[in-house]
């Protein structure tokens, strides 16, 4: 009984060392050279860095469980443009996600935005802890918003349609923190470049096709690559043709633009052995869908 006891705990320590939260998140903490940082803020930021890695990558976002090698690498970008008053801040958060192409190293830009709306508060031994419907402070909500975006992009990618139950939790999110008063949350505000927005879009019907093409370009043709180049850049090509309808109704819009703005080197590497024609069917066909960065594609002819 005994051995059978002491078996059960080390299997038992053994799984539990293996599973992880969701999330592998690296956080940097940037301020601008023109702001002036006392010895006190600087401790100050530095735990904010600390803590917001913790929230990341401590809390528990989903049901699901995760191998530490499953889990979800992103990076967190706070850049730090006015300290209006000691543990207030304002300036911006850029968010990237990534996912890893079967039967190799290589890993393929999911989400890459940058969010301009940051107003935060922080002092020293504060402890960020996320529950909801509830709106605890906005630094919180901004981290909750995007690790639950970052999820439900990566399971769109693996899944059809997938992230389905995170992007309703961003939304939550979203409804929840329009109430209080900082930007970034509502429908009303200039430019449509937003939290609002992006979860709006995202799970708007007219945008389903940018959830079809993330699915079909990340498994039938990064996740091919390896076995076969040639049916795996078929693939990609046909996943971006899904994105045509959108374009037709909402030009520029900004999922789109985030989806193929991240992928801009990644369309270069896969396509840098191909023919003329094939390079020339993908570049008509991304200017196409991203105007405004024409010329950027242009490089892939080079």
């Amino acid at each position: 009984m005994k051995k059978f006891l002491l078996i059960f705990l080390v299997l038992l320590s053994f799984s539990s060392k293996n599973i992880a939260q969701e999330l592998n998140c690296q956080v940097d903490v940037i301020v601008d050279n023109k702001v002036e940082v006392s010895s006190t803020e600087k401790e100050i930021l530095d735990q904010l860095k600390q803590t917001i890695s913790d929230f990341m990558n401590n809390t528990t976002w989903t049901k699901d469980k995760f191998n530490i090698e499953e889990r979800i690498n992103c990076i967190v970008r706070i850049q730090i443009k006015s300290i209006p008053s000691t543990g207030n801040y304002s300036g911006s958060i850029s968010v990237q996600s990534n996912r890893p192409a079967f039967n190799s190293n290589y890993n393929s830009i999911l989400f890459n935005f940058q969010d301009d709306d940051m107003q935060i508060s922080f002092s020293r031994n504060t402890v960020l802890q996320y529950a909801q419907n509830q709106f605890k402070d906005n630094l919180t909500s901004i981290l909750a918003f995007y690790a639950y975006f970052i999820i439900g992009m990566d399971y769109d990618s693996f899944s059809l349609k997938g992230g389905t139950p995170y992007f309703t939790e961003a939304q939550q999110i979203v409804v929840t923190a329009q109430s209080v008063g900082f930007a970034g949350w509502k429908s009303s505000e200039t430019g449509k470049k937003n939290r609002f927005w992006l979860v709006d879009n995202i799970l708007h019907q007219i945008y389903e096709p940018l959830r079809d093409c993330n699915y079909a370009y990340h498994r039938k043709g990064i996740d091919k690559l390896y076995d076969d180049k040639v049916a795996a850049k078929k693939a990609m090509y046909e996943a971006l043709n899904k994105l045509n309808p959108i374009i037709q109704l909402r030009p520029n819009n900004i999922n789109v633009q985030n989806f193929l703005y991240g992928k801009f080197l990644e369309f270069k590497n896969v396509l840098s052995d191909s023919d003329v024609k094939e390079k020339t069917d993908f570049v008509n066909l991304l200017k196409k869908l991203d105007s405004g960065n024409s010329s950027r594609y242009a490089e892939i002819m080079n």
